[in-house]
């Protein structure tokens, strides 16, 4: 992570998942732009930073099970999971890591479908299910047959054409990331998706 980028802000902690241990840098720039459409729709959200990728966008389901542990450890209420897998043979060790961040009242957020492929652990129950739709804004979120729709682009980066800038679900994930986090923001009661949605029908 470029936790000193000017997008990014602070950073609370940040560890790298990998039990073999490593450093947290961000080589690729995906969590660096991630975190920084974070930051940006939610200014006042305490970022906390789990490093599951490192040369290149894999990682293992038993990393990301083990990222989630980490976070609902650090009592974090949203949890940002721009990636996904196709491989149901993973659904198991998914499925006890997003409920044991439901049970700890945290939001798994995730991407549930893109390009006709269902991803796991986003297509999971008490997930929050993101799809992307680049005719949105970035402060725009509309929740469609129980999925939150957002804009699959990153903050913008001045002088860059939007074409030429990051793009896809991961992005679209982070966005609603975002847009959760400031609505959570002085609201303990809400940590489920279902409390979720009845504050937004409100």
């Amino acid at each position: 992570m470029h936790a000193t980028h000017p997008h990014v802000g602070a950073i609370a902690e940040a560890a790298c998942i990998d039990p073999a241990g490593g450093d947290t840098v961000d080589r690729l720039g995906h969590g660096t732009a991630v975190a920084g459409a974070i930051r940006d729709i939610a200014p006042g959200a305490t970022l906390i930073v789990g490093k599951i990728f490192d040369a290149r966008l894999a990682t293992n389901a038993d990393a990301l099970a083990r990222g989630i542990q980490w976070a609902i450890q650090r009592g974090a209420r949203v949890i940002n999971l721009s990636l996904g897998t196709s491989n149901r043979a993973h659904e198991d060790a998914l499925r006890a890591g997003v409920e044991q961040a439901t049970n700890a009242g945290a939001l798994v957020v995730s991407a549930g479908e893109s390009d006709g492929v269902e991803w796991l652990p986003g297509s999971l129950p008490a997930v929050v299910r993101v799809r992307a739709d680049a005719r949105l804004e970035r402060n725009e979120i509309i929740v469609d047959d129980g999925a939150f729709v957002a804009a699959p682009f990153p903050r913008s980066i001045p002088g860059v054409p939007k074409e030429r800038n990051l793009s896809g679900v991961s992005f679209a994930v982070a966005n609603t990331s975002g847009f959760l986090a400031r609505l959570l923001e002085g609201r303990d009661d809400i940590g489920s998706l279902t409390a979720v949605l009845e504050a937004l029908d409100s």
